[in-house]
């Protein structure tokens, strides 16, 4: 019989054999984790009735598919029940594939009431998955930090050794997934491997080398090159010129004391906007490219630049 959606009755996929298996009984508890195949397309589809069901259309050859799959699994576990995760291998289930519509691969469809009611395609990484189910399900209370989550975490703390190691898996399972290449290289940046992090941003395709949050790792590895060596700092000895309050400020920004370093080039900026070809407002706005736009410090500190300019 065909494979019907339980609400109308409308056809959605193709014929099933004579063997299919039957609806579970009402009752049962289903598996967290299925095979979808002919035998059983219009069992999932009626049991979508009852709880919603993501489908993952996946072949053996996608790479992006084996990626992705792990995740779904995870997830699935984590959300206890919340949806049944079905997964259809295309190549072995072509006539289906080709009624519900799957062009490539991976191709995630989430079905309620015996309905379509959103989809994705592509192996997006954890967070963004996370983000696309929460549209529709509460997150689990003790969900774990996603990996992206935790890389971002541990460079923010400081330990940069933890968050390359973390971006590199990430990178791996997500070779297309440039972001991840952004942050590994701010993550070597952090490590003192500025010349690793710097061939890594060069490898970038243009349109990601040359965007923001590529220049701003890029202006990160820039400030540790100018800014001056200990040595060169403690020579500056008692002096309070224009040129020793900006190279104390470029040392601060080097080492990440980037409130600081912001805090000397606007006083800087204000006392002497003519030094070095208005050198400390150029450096301002080469701090919020490294920083990011949506950095706090960004948001602040460009307020501050406006409000002394205007």
């Amino acid at each position: 019989m065909p494979i019907v959606d339980p609400r109308t009755g409308e056809p959605l996929a193709a014929d099933t054999p004579s063997g299919a298996s039957d609806p579970a009984p009402a009752g049962d508890a289903p598996e967290v984790i299925v095979d979808a195949d002919a035998g059983n397309i219009q069992q999932l589809l009626e049991l979508s009735m009852q709880v919603p069901v993501l489908l993952d259309c996946w072949a053996p050859w996608c790479e992006p598919c084996k990626n992705l799959m792990p995740i779904l699994e995870k997830l699935a576990r984590e959300y206890r029940g919340a949806f049944i995760l079905a997964k259809l291998n295309i190549d072995e289930n072509q006539e289906i594939a080709a009624q519900l519509g799957v062009r490539s691969v991976p191709d995630v469809k989430l079905i309620s009431q015996g309905g379509l009611v959103d989809h994705f395609q592509g192996a997006l990484p954890e967070k963004q998955v996370r983000e696309w189910l929460g549209r529709y399900f509460p997150a689990p209370e003790d969900a774990p930090a996603s990996p992206e989550e935790q890389a971002a975490e541990a460079l923010a703390t400081g330990d940069a050794a933890t968050a390359r190691a973390l971006y590199e898996e990430l990178v791996q399972q997500n070779p297309q997934h440039y972001p991840f290449q952004v942050e590994l290289a701010r993550a070597l940046v952090a490590e003192g491997r500025a010349a690793d992090a710097r061939a890594l941003l060069d490898n970038l395709p243009p349109e990601e080398r040359d965007a923001a949050p590529a220049r701003g790792v890029r202006a990160s590895i820039e400030f540790g090159e100018e800014a001056p060596s200990a040595e060169e700092l403690a020579a500056l000895g008692e002096r309070d010129d224009s040129e020793a309050q900006y190279l104390r400020a470029l040392r601060n920004v080097a080492d990440g004391n980037y409130e600081a370093g912001l805090d000397a080039l606007l006083a800087l900026m204000k006392a002497d906007r003519a030094y070095g070809d208005d050198a400390a407002r150029k450096t301002l706005l080469r701090v919020f490219d490294a920083l990011g736009a949506d950095h706090p410090l960004t948001v602040t500190y460009r307020r501050r630049l406006f409000a002394l300019l205007y």
